[in-house]
């Protein structure tokens, strides 16, 4: 399945703004100095340099003009608007600590905002990873846990989404996301299965194996943790065992499939299934 990738530059949330005269006060009781360019600029003028620099990849100096619009139009919907976007100019200038900092304020402090599927989808994408589970295959080492933490948290963000928020434009891409990550994770506890395979070390290439079975079942790399644990089982000498997961392997994959493991293509997450 070929996802439809779909566009993540926020819109204007669609939320009600306050009256004019508010926002006036508000901006009236923020004090500036000469030295601010934008000090006599309304916040709908922020809110369009900003936007504009943030077009134009110059998250560097979106992020400081949303977090002006945010102090200058404090309490309103267009603040709830303004932080949502910094989240998104820090997450595509490479600040992702300071993206999910301002992502995880937002949804503390604004629970039932109508953009709270966005947030979460955002955060799903901060800390998502098209390369993850492939690290191992490039570099010849294990995912840090760090990789594995960050590939959790994604999930987890993808799946409130989905839960929560069931018709969301962001719904179907969180799900191929959350396919991706899943496949991702058992991707990786194969790959050390099968470099402990490769290295005689049978016992530990069978615990891998089950790992991958137990936690991650019904995606596509499952068939190789079979493989390796068939495999495993029998330069052991584990007959009965052997032959117990060759009839899963059978019933699941049909009784022709061959103990060959996949090659290691590593194409593009929504192109996985």
């Amino acid at each position: 399945m070929i996802a439809r990738k779909l566009s993540i530059m926020p819109r204007r949330i669609s939320l009600t703004l306050v009256p004019a005269v508010l926002v006036a006060s508000v901006l009236a009781g923020c004090s500036s100095t000469k030295d601010d360019p934008t000090a006599k600029w309304t916040p709908d003028r922020i809110y369009t340099e900003a936007r504009d620099e943030s077009s134009s990849g110059a998250y560097d100096k979106a992020v400081p003009l949303f977090e002006k619009l945010e102090g200058r139009a404090a309490g309103t919907p267009l603040a709830q608007q303004a932080q949502l976007e910094k989240a998104y100019a820090q997450y595509k200038g490479g600040e992702k600590v300071q993206a999910l900092a301002t992502l995880d304020r937002f949804i503390k402090l604004h629970p039932a905002s109508p953009a709270m599927d966005y947030a979460l989808y955002l955060k799903g994408l901060v800390n998502f990873n098209d390369n993850l589970g492939m690290f191992a295959w490039l570099s010849r080492q294990d995912l840090s846990e760090r990789d594995q933490k960050a590939a959790k948290d994604s999930f987890e963000s993808f799946r409130q989404v989905v839960t929560r928020f069931p018709d969301s434009k962001y719904a179907e891409d969180s799900r191929l996301r959350m396919q991706y990550i899943v496949n991702s994770l058992a991707k990786y506890e194969v790959h050390v299965a099968r470099y402990y395979y490769d290295r005689g070390a049978y016992v530990a290439a069978i615990a891998r194996s089950q790992t991958a079975i137990k936690e991650y079942q019904g995606v596509p790399a499952i068939r190789d943790a079979m493989v390796i644990l068939i495999k495993s089982y029998d330069a052991l000498n584990m007959t009965q065992l052997r032959d117990d997961a060759q009839r899963v392997m059978e019933s699941t994959y049909g009784k022709d499939s061959e103990l060959t493991l996949s090659s290691d293509k590593k194409d593009s997450w929504w192109k996985l299934w």
